[in-house]
C-alpha cells in the first residue's frame, strides 16, 4: 500500500529552487570578473599543474572581454542572493526547521558511515530522520558559506570605505583569495549534491518539487493474516 507523506514545506522549496538560479548566475558573473585578473593557479613546486582557468575554458564559453557585463550582472543580482539567503535563515530559526539542519553531536562521526554506505563499503544505511548526518553538515555548512562570501565580497567591492571589514578578512588579496575558494566550494557541493539526487531517484526529487514522498507500506490485511497465521502455528 502506497502513502504520501510532507517532506518539505512550501517555503523551504521556494527559498531552494531561488537560490539556485541565483547562486548559478552569481558563479557565472563572477568568472566574467575573474577572467580579467585570473592569477590562481596550483603549483609543485616551480612547475605549475593547473591554472584557474585554462584559457580554451574561457573560449569555449564565450567568457572573455565580457568584464563590465559580469560586474554589472554580479552586483546586481547579490542584492537578491542576500535577501533570499536571509530570508531562508529567518524562516528555519522562527518555523524551527534549523533542527532538522543543525549538526549533532554525533554527526560528524555518522557522516563518515554515510559516505561509506554512499561509496558501497557499508551495507547497513545509517538510521536518520529528515536528514541524515552529512547532510546536517553540508547544508549548514553551505549556510556559513553564504556568510563567507557576502562578507569577503564586499570586502573586495568596496576596500576603502569598508577597510575595518577588509582588513577582518586580511587584506584585499586574502579577501579575495577566500571568495574565490568559497566559490570553488559551491560548484563541489553542486556536483555532489546533483549526483546525490540522481543516487536517490525520482520520489526524493519529487519532495524538493510538490513537498511530498510517496512510500511503500506493507498492506495492513496481510500483515495481520500473516500474524494470526505464525501465532497459530
Amino acid at each position: 500500500m502506497k502513502r504520501i507523506i510532507p517532506k518539505h514545506h512550501l517555503a523551504i522549496r521556494w527559498f531552494h529552487w531561488i537560490n539556485f538560479p541565483m547562486l548559478t548566475i552569481m558563479i557565472w558573473s563572477g568568472l566574467l570578473i575573474y577572467w580579467a585578473h585570473d592569477v590562481y593557479h596550483i603549483n609543485i613546486g616551480k612547475a605549475t599543474v593547473f591554472k584557474f582557468f585554462p584559457k580554451g575554458l574561457y573560449t569555449s564559453l564565450g567568457i572573455p572581454h565580457h568584464l563590465a557585463e559580469g560586474m554589472a550582472y554580479h552586483f546586481l543580482f547579490m542584492w537578491a542572493f542576500i535577501l533570499n539567503g536571509l530570508l531562508y535563515v529567518l524562516y528555519t530559526l522562527v518555523s524551527g526547521e534549523w533542527r532538522h539542519l543543525w549538526p549533532e553531536r554525533t554527526s560528524f562521526r555518522e557522516a563518515w558511515q554515510v559516505v561509506l554506505y554512499d561509496l558501497h563499503l557499508r551495507k547497513e544505511q545509517p538510521s536518520f530522520d529528515k536528514y541524515n548526518a552529512a547532510q546536517r553538515i553540508a547544508y549548514t555548512a553551505i549556510i556559513f558559506m553564504g556568510m563567507g562570501s557576502v562578507i569577503t565580497g564586499f570586502a573586495i567591492y568596496k576596500p576603502v570605505q569598508l577597510n575595518w571589514l577588509c582588513a577582518l578578512c586580511g587584506g584585499y588579496e586574502a579577501a579575495r583569495l577566500e571568495h574565490f575558494i568559497l566559490v570553488i566550494g559551491y560548484c563541489l557541493f553542486f556536483l555532489v549534491h546533483i549526483f546525490q539526487v540522481i543516487k536517490t531517484g525520482w520520489n526524493n526529487f519529487r519532495g524538493m518539487v510538490a513537498g511530498f514522498e510517496v512510500v511503500n507500506e506493507p498492506d495492513q490485511l496481510t500483515t495481520t493474516t500473516n500474524d494470526t497465521h505464525e501465532q497459530n502455528a
